[in-house]
């Protein structure tokens, strides 16, 4: 076969691999294989109804076969080492990521094992040992660097798949398009290109499943698996050209998972936050808070990434010799698409920002220890009622003004405040979205109402109203001492909103695993009165 029709044979075989395989899961194995809870950080299911996580062992048997294919079609493969390093350690840490999609790890363990593949794949001779400045012909001998370079590079590439899989057909269409430069600039006579080809062929029978509204999910199987094998594919690369093609042109098509990640980290440690705590305020959430829908988002997201594909095959084509152009260019289509989204217009004003925050962070500090608290419950509380009313014992003290918890078989609201405006307010809360915070038009009441669905549970949410904010409302609610102490925003409240739902959220699932019983609310007035709460029980719970 020619070069042309090997690669065509590759791509076709990924396809029809990883789209038997997908559908073997879809139909047989789909109760079986989804246990595992839904999290909370990942943007809610349009139905909430349960979605298998295990669409990375379609890509993992399409690899396989491919790999299977390039050692009988040619013989050149047997011998060489480093493609056999990159078989396993992407193999291996596939099977890090679908061990967590089976029972969670946790962030440590999960960021341990990691570092403990890359560095195997390093040991066993794939890493970065040289680098060439673009523009320039100096090569740097990186030395006993190598090792930290190395592990840095394949760790980050597969974090960054890994947290921009938040919303349907999201990660895999990028992942998609970074293997279609690296099958573009790739030999075709080495490992690169026909990996790279045969795995878009498989990525493209995933989208056909995981495109909105998806019918299963990359998982963290697949997307450590794609982001492994996409940074040992830009290594292998690189011995074979220039450091622009190799690592450089990738990051191009990576640049909305990098610029997501940029800002998540910041974010959090702005506010207070552990850097690797999963949350809700990452790009693809915002855009959806901002009322895009999930195939808009998507959508939106393939574009901005295809115009940063063509930027990263100008600069292998240039080899970087016009790099500041190429960057330059992809610096003014980010800032012409923030400008258009309300929600990044702060970010321009660091004085702001850094004074918003630093006043918040005590706050958000206090409502992650309660947040703590309230999660423990759940292995210990007796019923979900309880555990409904230790949230509205923290959320009074977070500065909440009322809460409505729905379950399948009613809600109930606490009120917390004499607000005369507060039954006209909470009435008014059938229009909020998920994960959506709306300000209040009632007389002069400028409060908000955030909604947080429980994951996994269809119908099933918490929503928390914050005090009136205004300055000139002379509402009572903002003579209560807890009120007059909050010194944070509209927006803060939101986090403080999502600190506290997370919370409730794995109480109520850990009660409900541990005592494998339906979550509904007791059907009785909830007694808060040792809240200082008032508690109004819907006509659904009245018996």
């Amino acid at each position: 076969m020619t070069g042309a029709e090997s690669l065509f044979f590759y791509g076709a075989t990924g396809f029809v691999v990883s789209f038997v395989v997908l559908t073997l899961i879809l139909r047989g194995w789909r109760q079986k294989l989804t246990r595992r809870v839904a999290e909370f950080h990942h943007a809610p299911n349009a139905s909430q109804a349960p979605v298998p996580r295990y669409g990375g062992l379609g890509l993992a048997a399409a690899f396989v076969v491919l790999v299977g294919f390039l050692r009988y079609f040619r013989p050149g493969f047997q011998t060489d080492a480093s493609a056999w390093v990159i078989v396993g350690t992407a193999l291996a840490m596939f099977g890090l990521g679908f061990w967590d999609d089976l029972r969670p790890l946790g962030a440590k363990r999960k960021m341990l094992g990691q570092v403990v593949v890359a560095s195997a794949a390093y040991f066993l001779g794939v890493g970065i040992h040289v680098f060439k400045i673009p523009l320039l012909e100096h090569t740097i001998d990186l030395g006993f660097y190598s090792w930290f370079v190395t592990v840095f590079w394949l760790v980050a590439m597969t974090n960054l798949v890994n947290l921009i899989d938040g919303v349907d057909g999201l990660a895999g269409g990028i992942a998609l398009m970074v293997l279609v430069l690296l099958g573009a600039v790739g030999d075709s006579a080495g490992v690169v290109a026909p990996v790279a080809v045969g795995m878009v062929g498989a990525l493209v029978a995933f989208l056909r499943f995981n495109f909105p509204p998806a019918k299963i999910y990359l998982g963290d199987g697949g997307a450590y698996f794609l982001g492994f094998l996409i940074g040992s594919l830009a290594i292998s690369n690189s011995h074979k050209g220039t450091v622009v093609a190799a690592l450089i042109a990738p990051l191009f098509v990576m640049a909305l998972p990098i610029l997501d990640t940029s800002l998540s980290l910041m974010r959090r440690a702005l506010n207070g936050l552990p850097l690797f705590r999963p949350d809700q305020g990452h790009l693809h959430h915002r855009l959806l808070q901002s009322g895009l829908s999930r195939q808009d988002v998507t959508l939106g997201a393939y574009v901005f990434t295809a115009y940063f594909l063509g930027l990263g095959l100008l600069a292998f084509w240039w080899r970087g010799q016009f790099l500041a152009l190429t960057l330059g260019a992809g610096t003014m289509a980010v800032l012409l698409v923030a400008c258009r989204f309300s929600f990044s217009r702060g970010w321009f004003n660091l004085g702001a920002v850094l004074g918003n925050a630093f006043r918040a962070r005590a706050e958000i500090n206090y409502a992650l220890a309660h947040a703590r608290w309230l999660a423990m419950e759940g292995l210990r509380g007796e019923s979900i009622q309880g555990i409904c009313e230790d949230t509205a014992m923290v959320a009074r003290r977070l500065g909440f003004i009322s809460m409505r918890i729905k379950c399948e078989n009613g809600e109930t609201v606490w009120k917390m405040t004499d607000c005369p405006n507060w039954e006209a307010c909470a009435s008014q809360t059938q229009a909020v979205q998920d994960g959506f915070w709306r300000r209040s038009t009632v007389a002069k009441c400028n409060s908000h109402v955030f909604r947080h669905p429980l994951p996994g549970q269809r119908g099933c949410f918490i929503e928390l109203q914050t005090p009136d904010l205004s300055q000139d409302c002379g509402s009572p609610c903002r003579d209560l001492q807890w009120v007059k102490a909050q010194p944070i925003s509209a927006s803060k409240y939101r986090l403080v909103s999502e600190v506290l739902a997370e919370g409730w959220a794995k109480a109520v699932m850990d009660w409900h695993q541990h005592h494998q019983q339906p979550i509904h609310l007791l059907p009785r007035q909830t007694d808060a009165s040792r809240f200082g709460l008032r508690s109004a029980t819907s006509a659904a719970d009245a018996v």
